[in-house]
Formats: structure tokens, sequence, C-alpha cells
């Protein structure tokens, strides 16, 4: 593919021009002249063009490569570009289209859009005209990808919005986390995070892209968990029009939404098998087939993979496919559970503390040496996750509840196990103000908020469907 000689970072930048800097467009011109004249005007600010005198041509250049803007003639020998433009849209034509054209009448300009053309351009034109065309739709798909991003985004878990892209602590596990992913991220290779529920494997998942060279580009986290069964693989790869019930049009996957930058698929080990071996071939071919097309689209992405279940033994269990996971498990990465890691307890309990108290506007709770005592004492079943809600929960009290204390100096049983034995109404009214208490509360609750639906409650909740389902089961819930 042919570089654009492009425009230095050491000279001043335009809007116009940061917006062009990183497009890859693909002309489409039976005329010589304006294949050229595009190709002069383009090249030096774009990342990549590339030329097709031909719908086949360009039907070639679209199987090989990602293109953000195709910039169509409408009368090509042959056959029109706007029928073209119509069938490919059909098939899962994801680039924005610019139609151009001589010939300027309502008809051509409703079918264009009609088509799915972002744009409409009328010969003769000038440079700034196609270059101000070419950079609305670069800049209206940026923003759809993002606002994509931002709401997977804003299903992460709260613990990773406040500590973003950072692993707090001095502790030997964690600083060792640290270098590995130091050392990782500038490479290529897939990473798979393994580790118990609430340890930072999102976090660390984090760290890895903004430390890698594809930082400035998406981080997509998806819960793999949380994504019910039949629409998986439209989540992940996108589907064309008309592929299921309901398919009104074609629809970019998340793959494709990420692309450039990094995709982090959290709790893997719940993906069906069915899309298992899907996600096999894109590992393996890095190009995407949507549902309901043989066609497939190339992808550049760095994937990072993170499970709290042991793969190994549901390997064993014919619940994930061996290959899958020999082609996961090039770089593991262990997050250590909190109760290995000695005073970074404290040190998140700091960090939480001040954070949250900023965003509840709540003045913060002094965490006595009494309460540091009980941090260090309790074994954290919930890890970074449950020492987050502890502090959340006390400063909505504006105390460090007393059960907590007792339960962690005297030894007794977790907050996990607490929740099992929640089996009527005398143990319920003794657990409610426990941590398993206020889990109870919450889930049922938001269940309730949600009129019974599972699956809505764990996405609102940011936690798999299965944990609602093992917690109902543990409360006697129907």
């Amino acid at each position: 593919m042919h570089t654009a000689s492009r425009v230095t970072d050491a000279e001043p930048l335009s809007n116009l021009d940061r917006i062009l800097r990183e497009a890859s467009i693909l002309v489409v011109d039976d005329e010589p002249g304006m294949r050229h004249f595009l190709d002069r005007t383009l090249r030096p600010r774009c990342r990549s063009v590339e030329l097709a005198s031909d719908t086949q041509e360009a039907a070639t250049l679209l199987e090989g490569a990602h293109f953000d803007v195709v910039i169509l003639d409408n009368i090509l020998s042959g056959k029109r570009g706007v029928d073209w433009l119509a069938e490919q849209n059909d098939t899962g034509f994801f680039p924005a289209a610019i139609l151009i054209t001589a010939y300027a009448d309502l008809e051509t300009a409703i079918q264009a859009l009609q088509a799915g053309a972002a744009d409409f351009v009328l010969k003769p034109f000038r440079s700034n005209q196609i270059l101000n065309a070419v950079a609305r739709c670069v800049e209206r798909s940026r923003l759809q990808r993002e606002n994509t991003v931002l709401r997977h985004e804003l299903r992460a878990s709260s613990d990773l919005i406040l500590l973003r892209d950072k692993l707090i602590g001095n502790s030997l596990p964690i600083r060792e986390v640290r270098a590995t992913l130091a050392r990782v991220a500038p490479l290529p290779s897939t990473v798979l995070l393994t580790g118990e529920s609430g340890t930072g494997k999102e976090v660390a998942a984090r760290m890895l892209h903004d430390l890698s060279e594809r930082a400035d580009k998406p981080f997509v986290p998806v819960n793999c968990a949380a994504i019910p069964a039949d629409m998986v693989e439209s989540e992940l790869f996108g589907h064309v029009k008309g592929a299921f019930t309901g398919a009104s049009g074609a629809r970019e996957g998340l793959f494709q939404h990420a692309r450039g930058g990094t995709l982090f698929l959290d709790e893997i080990g719940e993906l069906p098998l069915a899309t298992q071996s899907k996600l096999l071939r894109v590992l393996e071919d890095r190009k995407v087939r949507p549902l309901g097309t043989e066609r497939e689209i190339p992808v550049d992405i760095r994937l990072v993979f993170a499970t709290n279940v042991d793969l190994a033994r549901a390997v064993a269990d014919g619940r994930f496919r061996a290959d899958l996971f020999y082609r996961l498990n090039i770089v593991a990465i262990h997050m250590p559970p909190l109760k290995d890691r000695g005073t970074d307890v404290q040190d998140l309990a700091d960090l939480f503390m001040a954070k949250l108290s900023q965003q509840l506007g709540m003045p913060p709770v002094a965490i006595t040496s009494e309460v540091r005592a009980a941090l260090a004492a309790y074994s954290w079943p919930g890890n970074v996750r449950e020492l987050r809600n502890l502090i959340e929960r006390s400063l909505i009290l504006g105390r460090f509840a007393p059960d907590f204390l007792a339960q962690a100096t005297q030894g007794l049983p977790s907050s996990a196990s607490s929740a099992n034995t929640a089996a009527n109404t005398a143990a319920d009214t003794a657990d409610d103000e426990t941590l398993a208490g206020m889990e109870r509360r919450l889930i049922l609750s938001t269940l309730a908020a949600c009129g019974g639906d599972r699956d809505a409650a764990a996405a609102k909740l940011g936690i798999s469907r299965k944990t609602i389902d093992r917690r109902c089961q543990d409360w006697h819930v129907s």
C-alpha cells in the first residue's frame, strides 16, 4: 500500500490536517485525470491513498485492507457507482462513501443517500471541497466509534474508573505485574490475564494499552458474560442487513470499533463454543466475517483476554476449545489476590477514601489504627472491588460498621460465605448490615427495577448473568 508523503509533525497542523493525517482513502474513478487529481490532493495529507479504475479493482483492494473513506465516481464503465455502493452496503460494506458526479439532479442525490453514501459532491470541484468532505466523513465515523466505546467503558466497574490506568501498591507481587506489563506492552503479542474476580484485570489491560504504541487509539472493554449468547457474534463481528430478524441495516462489530487500538475481552471462559471457533480464526487471520456475509474484513487490533476461571480445567471439561486456549496462552500474567499484597490494602483504602469522598461529595471517614488492623487481618475474598465497596459504604454510613471490624479481627466467615447462609428472614435481617447484605439488597432491588430481567440487571450492575443466577440460587430466589 502506498504511504502518503504526510505533513510533518514539526509543521503546525490545522484542524483539517489533524483529522486527515490518520485517514486511509480509496479512490474509485475510471478517469485517469480525476484519479491523478485526487491522488495529488489527498496523498500529502492522508495516511494512505489507493486508486482503482473500476469496481472490480476496488473490491479486491477492500478485501485486503481497511479504508476510512471511499471516494466513488457515479458514472463508471459497466456499472453506476450508486448501484455498486448499494450492493456493497447490503453485504457489509462499512467505509464511509462520498459519491462524486457531474450530473446533479434530485433523483441521483436521493439514490445516493438510499445507497448509503455519506456525502455527495458535484464535479467539477476544488481541492478544499473534497478535503472537507473527507474530513467530515472521518470525523463522523470517529465520533460514532467513540460513542460505542464510551458506552462499553461506562459499563466498566467503578474501581476501574477510580484506578484508571494504574495498579496501586508497592508489594512485590504487584511490582512484578507492573514490570511484566511494561515489558510486554510494546509487543504485538496476545496477552491473557488470569486471577480472581476483582483483582484488577481490566486495570492491567488498560495499562497494556496505555504503554503501547496504540495508546492514542480506542481501548474497548467487553464483558463476554454480559452479552446474551445469541448476540455474541453480532456484537463482536458485526452483521449485515437481514442477517437475522431485526437486522434492518449493517452494523460494525466491536472488533472494528477497536481498529488500531486494543480490544479487551473479559471473562473469555464464558464465550459460547461456537463463537470460540470463530474467534480462533480471527486470531489466526486477523480478519472478521460479519454475520450474514462471506466477506472478510481485515482488522488491526491488539487483543487482551482475561478470565477468573481455570481455562485448562475448562478445556478438560469440554467447555473451552484446546486450540483456542493454546493460542491465547502465549503471554499469561497472573493478577495476585489482595490478601497476598500486604500493605497495598492500606494504600488502596486511602486512595478509595480520597477519590470516593470527592466523587460522592461526602467528608472522608477517618481510617483509624483499629480499622487499619482490621483491613490487614481480613482475607478479602472480593479483592480490590470488595475493598472499594467497603470504603463507599463507610462514606454513606459515616463510619466503618462494627460488623466488619469484628468479622476481620475475629476471623469470622467472609462476606461471600455469609451470603450462602442467608436462607431465611431472620438471617436476612441479621445479615442486613454486612457487605453480603448490601450485595443482596443491591442485586434484588436492581432485579425489581428491571422487572426481573436478569440480563438487564447484570448489564446495569456490571456483573455477569451467571453471578446473579448463583446469588439467587444461594438466596432461594426464583
